[in-house]
């Protein structure tokens, strides 16, 4: 367990509905916080309806701190690489607009490296039959998103779109990284 004098680090990621997102990433040993909320727009403190105009140039996002002792941002990113597709613009299945853009959004240099070498090995390896199209950016603009849409996942497991979208992104973190699962 970190101690209160461990070193954490922010790293915000938009991989679709944040509500996928942040319900795989509660899970990750070494991720100590998950927040969902909105970056990189124009609008100082969007509310959910302003970002689903898809006009206010927001993403829907996790801000996760974590403990770089227990786990690297390579290892966090290679679960978000996995959990969504990097390879459509703008979208996540169904989920349809700018606010649903695969993006890591960085506090800083040292993580850009990362974020970029991480997708030059993803490309190199074709992993993907179309290229990789995440955003990698600095962290503009974050504001939390509405209490309702913390722990959306935890709090409503039986809701259509949590049973059918959610839970099997769930269940691919649980199958491809049961090592870093939370105890």
């Amino acid at each position: 367990m970190p101690t209160s004098s461990s070193p954490t680090e922010t790293i915000v990621l938009g991989g679709g509905c944040f509500w996928c997102t942040e319900a795989v990433f509660d899970r990750v040993q070494g991720v100590l916080d998950v927040e969902s909320g909105y970056c990189n727009g124009q609008v100082v403190n969007p509310t959910y309806e302003q970002v689903c105009t898809g006009r206010t140039g927001h993403a829907e996002v996790v801000k996760l701190e974590f403990d770089p002792a227990q786990i690297s941002l390579r290892e966090i990113l290679e679960i978000f690489f996995v959990v969504h597709d990097p390879t459509t613009l703008n979208r996540q299945g169904n989920d349809v607009g700018t606010q649903y853009r695969s993006g890591i959004y960085y506090t800083s240099d040292a993580q850009k490296e990362v974020a970029e070498g991480v997708i030059r090995e993803i490309e190199a390896s074709k992993t993907y039959h179309s290229p990789v199209v995440t955003e990698v950016a600095k962290l503009a603009n974050y504001s939390t998103a509405e209490a309702y849409h913390q722990d959306y996942f935890l709090n409503n497991p039986n809701q259509g779109y949590c049973a059918f979208v959610v839970g099997p992104k769930v269940e691919k973190f649980q199958k491809t990284f049961a090592s870093r699962l939370k105890a």
